[in-house]
């Protein structure tokens, strides 16, 4: 891809970040979207949550990409902080698509940042990408984070949602606080340990979000998940492998309740999901196995 112009909503996140450096690696100009006055022209004034955009500065931009919100796993889930994370999400992404729209030249493609969340409970049920939303907080806020991509999309821009599962990486996310966990010989699996988590490497992440801007035609939903979920416990005992630590201790699943609130349900519940879509598209991924994610995140 040649040098292009590239607005990032979220680029001080965990995966914003990592894409941000990785796009400038190689030449590309970075468009920062920040709530605060812009400090120069590498920045466009925005409000996620108001629903606003300064739409002026996104011209020129060949693509658009979106991976704001709220941290899920940031805090207990309060009335207040769930609809913290569905408007921050749901608001941002309409003003953006709108935005998106409304340019004289529209950006050939708009990456809009999803979640795994969007298939609900699954239990041992292998799902990809034609699998219906699931039921609950977070499969409704997935629908409608994706369908407020619409005047994107109803412009004839590209677009793409990336369902993202559980990235590996030490600086945030689930695993920024299991790793501390783990290192003091304090980790161990959450509940029976049976539920499926679906995994991606911070690098696979960042290299796949690259893949679908890079390669016309793939536009919907993708699955961003490493090709092999794996269970809790097979999970934690990779983590005992790789950090040469015990994992005796296990979290009960009602003190779990206690501590997190809705979000235990995420936390115990099952998510068997597979990357079918990005796997058909010709994506090889770098770390496959939960093994090498860890370690290269450590």
């Amino acid at each position: 891809m040649q040098p292009s112009r590239i607005a990032v909503a979220g680029a001080s996140g965990l995966i914003g970040s990592a894409l941000v450096t990785s796009l400038t690696a190689d030449g590309h100009e970075v468009v920062r979207l920040v709530r605060r006055v812009p400090r120069g022209e590498g920045e466009v004034r925005w409000d996620p949550e108001g629903g606003t955009v300064d739409a002026a500065g996104l011209a020129g931009c060949d693509v658009v990409v979106n991976l704001a919100g709220a941290g899920v796993g940031d805090r207990r889930w309060t009335e207040a902080y769930k609809a913290r994370i569905r408007s921050s999400r749901v608001h941002g992404t309409a003003a953006l698509a709108k935005a998106v729209a409304s340019l004289d030249v529209p950006p050939r493609v708009f990456v809009n940042g999803s979640a795994m969340g969007y298939y609900g409970e699954t239990g041992d049920r292998v799902v990809d990408e034609s699998a219906p939303p699931g039921e609950g907080f977070l499969p409704e806020v997935c629908v409608e984070w994706e369908g407020a991509a619409a005047p994107a999309q109803e412009a004839g821009v590209r677009t793409v949602f990336t369902r993202t599962g559980l990235v590996v990486a030490r600086g945030g996310g689930a695993w920024g606080r299991l790793f501390p966990l783990f290192r003091a010989g304090l980790g161990g699996r959450l509940g029976d340990g049976r539920q499926y988590w679906s995994f991606i490497a911070l690098h696979d992440e960042v290299a796949a979000i690259r893949y679908l801007i890079d390669t016309d035609g793939l536009s919907g939903p993708f699955n961003l998940t490493a090709p092999t979920p794996l269970t809790n416990r097979e999970i934690t005992e990779a983590m005992g492998r790789v950090l040469h630590r015990p994992t005796v201790f296990a979290v009960p699943a009602p003190v779990l309740r206690t501590v997190l609130g809705d979000m235990a349900g995420d936390v115990l519940g099952s998510q068997r999901v597979v990357p079918k879509r990005l796997l058909e598209a010709g994506f090889t991924f770098a770390f496959p196995e939960i093994e090498g994610a860890l370690r290269a995140a450590v």
